[in-house]
């Protein structure tokens, strides 16, 4: 059990039936009145995102996410494959599952499928990936020292800014929780 007084970023909670994860809290004293807690919340299942307030005695249990490595194996129409690396099962996932970062996914690689109960609600590609860059302007010589960038188009079809002086054919590495770009690789 967790209680509300006890939330932190992160930190994921069963609420009647419902998993929550704390986007964002915030433990308000008042002059008058009680304490409370106001929160952004998201559902894991169904991704929608809510505010709510809690009593900072409001009791919770909590919620246990599982997170297995799997690796992404091929996309058919909108289900993208994943194959358990034990049991060499394949295990379909609608696109809508996938969040943003996973356009930053190629074939091969592994990723963390989460569920909750059995449910998969969702799928954690690598910190950072290396990817090569497939399309880009030409850079200009003498470039390289300002903080100037150019979009770039890389192998899994993501576009993201890169510095001037990368071309194409370049391996870079790219942060996928924030999309862009951290170095040559």
């Amino acid at each position: 059990m967790i209680s509300a007084g006890e939330f932190r970023n992160g930190v994921t909670f069963d609420d009647n039936g419902n998993v929550f994860q704390i986007i964002e809290f915030q433990h308000v004293k008042p002059g008058k009145g009680a304490a409370f807690v106001r929160t952004k919340l998201r559902n894991v299942l169904t991704g929608s995102v809510t505010d709510r307030t809690f009593n900072p005695t409001d009791k919770f249990p909590k919620a246990f996410i599982e997170r297995k490595d799997m690796e992404y194996s091929y996309q058919d129409d909108t289900l993208y494959y994943f194959m358990d690396m034990e049991t060499y099962e394949l295990i379909p996932i609608n696109a809508d599952q996938l969040g943003d970062a996973f356009k930053f996914v190629k074939e091969n690689m592994v990723c963390k499928v989460l569920s909750y109960k059995g449910t998969i609600f969702g799928v954690e590609p690598p910190n950072f990936v290396e990817l090569q860059v497939t399309q880009t302007d030409p850079g200009f010589k003498g470039d390289t020292a300002t903080n100037a960038t150019k979009p770039a188009v890389l192998e899994t079809g993501a576009e993201i800014k890169v510095p001037l002086f990368i071309e194409e054919g370049e391996m870079i590495r790219i942060d996928t929780r924030t999309g862009e770009y951290m170095e040559r690789a």
